[in-house]
């Protein structure tokens, strides 16, 4: 298992290296096995480091600057947010937040030298997708309740629609099956685009001298995409949201 992963084009980390080196310590092998996992979990204990800083002096006009720019993110988010779902999205701005920077500090982890983005692999981007899934179908059913849930996955048939059987059954398994897709290419597309990034560093990392000019303009577009995949997950989370939100609200409208 692992001379297949050593042997292909990746920048190396530190517990790669390190395990290069020590093949038979066992807390390294096992480090290495779960790389994603430690680096991932490194990437949260530094959010949390962060989060900690610049709550523990608050401030009702804050004058630090972590406080400051943590605010103005926060209220970034949260705009973006409400944009999409309405007033009413605002209790899902910590979730998107939390998983906007969380992708966002992964991706830009690749970047630094002796680390890894946990997001190139499949395992953590599904994790995050299954997430999002999980979260999207309690807060439908909490919404709709769950006869609505129910009635929406069949396509809310009514009259003589409602009156067939077949029609309804059949948009209700390729509505279940469309929401099982959603986390796959939901994973897929930011494991792909940040694995992608990191193989063509890794590329022209072995040009050697001549392969710097190109390795820093890739570095710059490497930036580039980090920031956009973190945006482009977090706001098909928050359209996946919109769905079952916005069916609510135009029910809502039709009854008053």
């Amino acid at each position: 298992m692992h001379e297949a992963r050593l042997s292909g084009p990746e920048l190396p980390n530190i517990i790669t290296l390190l395990f290069e080196r020590f093949p038979e310590n066992p807390l390294l092998k096992f480090l290495y096995y779960w790389e994603p996992v430690v680096y991932s979990l490194l990437i949260a204990g530094m959010i949390i480091l962060i989060g900690f800083f610049a709550t523990r002096k608050l401030e009702f006009l804050p004058r630090g600057r972590l406080q400051t720019a943590i605010e103005a993110l926060a209220g970034g988010l949260d705009d973006f947010v409400c944009g999409i779902l309405g007033p009413a999205g605002r209790k899902f701005t910590p979730f998107l937040g939390t998983l906007f920077f969380y992708i966002l500090f992964m991706n830009l982890s690749g970047l630094v030298p002796f680390l890894k983005p946990s997001t190139s692999s499949w395992s953590t981007t599904l994790a995050l997708a299954i997430c999002v899934f999980l979260y999207v179908q309690y807060a439908a059913i909490r919404k709709l309740g769950f006869v609505g849930y129910l009635d929406h996955l069949a396509g809310k048939p009514r009259g003589i629609l409602g009156l067939s059987i077949v029609l309804p059954v059949l948009l209700f398994f390729m509505h279940i099956l469309s929401e099982l897709i959603k986390p796959i290419s939901l994973s897929l597309r930011l494991r792909s685009n940040i694995w992608g990034d990191d193989l063509l560093l890794a590329v022209l990392a072995n040009f050697g001298l001549g392969g710097v000019p190109l390795l820093l303009f890739n570095t710059f577009l490497g930036m580039l995409t980090a920031v956009v995949q973190a945006v482009v997950f977090c706001l098909l989370s928050t359209i996946y949201f919109a769905v079952f939100l916005l069916e609510e609200e135009e029910k809502t409208t039709a009854t008053t």
